[in-house]
């Protein structure tokens, strides 16, 4: 695949907490030199981010909600949803509740999703839900599969990048063997080299989480941090 193709399913990443408003300037910069499908930065970035970009939707703007653990209340999430949406973020990336999943608690996972994802589509934006697949058993990916199609979520995410294990090629053929043909996939969480961001795409992905895109769409191996 090219370097302009392989740009174009990339969301260059920023979520440290850490992060500076040098460093978010930059990777605006490089996301409209190599084509990047979107920035993804910290709640707090997002009104910069979009200056920065200069406004054009060429690039879109990406955040975070419940990150990276996911266990805040559905409440507290909303409120994040709609600060985001204030702010002007394109797409939201929303943790899920692990503590609930892993009680068996799937009525309250639906519950939260359903919520955020009426105020995100009512504003005409996308959602992208984070199920953190490295510490999910197949048989709890596959339940996120029919229960988040079921919700009409736009993507389906494998990792925040902070668990012990990040973006699987088995994960994401896994999941798309059992999402709704309308549901995508964002596989992210440790993506560094060029070969297995295209072995995720061959397995189903249709965006990637990246902290390492520069060096990986020009074939380079990416270092760092976990994202």
């Amino acid at each position: 695949m090219s370097v302009s193709m392989l740009a174009r399913y990339i969301d260059h990443t920023i979520l440290k907490p850490t992060a500076s408003h040098i460093e978010i300037s930059k990777i605006c910069r490089e996301a409209v030199e190599y084509g990047f499908a979107a920035v993804c930065v910290p709640p707090p970035f997002v009104t910069f981010a979009l200056q920065e970009l200069g406004g054009d939707g060429r690039v879109k703007v990406a955040t975070v909600i419940g990150f990276p653990f996911g266990y805040s209340v559905a409440s507290a999430k909303l409120a994040e949803v709609e600060q985001a949406l204030a702010d002007g973020a394109d797409e939201l990336d929303v943790v899920i509740n692990l503590i609930a999943l892993k009680a068996g608690d799937w009525g309250l996972l639906e519950k939260e999703m359903r919520l955020l994802t009426t105020a995100i589509h009512t504003a005409g934006k996308i959602v992208k839900v984070i199920i953190e697949s490295g510490v999910l058993t197949d048989e709890e990916i596959v339940r996120c599969c029919e229960l988040y199609g079921g919700v009409g979520v736009d993507f389906l995410k494998t990792s925040t990048g902070y668990a012990e294990k990040g973006a699987a090629v088995e994960a994401v053929r896994l999941m798309r063997a059992h999402l709704p043909a309308g549901v995508r996939i964002k596989a992210s969480g440790g993506i560094r080299t060029a070969a297995l961001a295209q072995q995720l795409i061959d397995a189903g992905a249709d965006r990637l989480g990246c902290s390492a895109s520069v060096e990986i769409v020009k074939g380079e191996a990416g270092a760092g941090g976990g994202y």
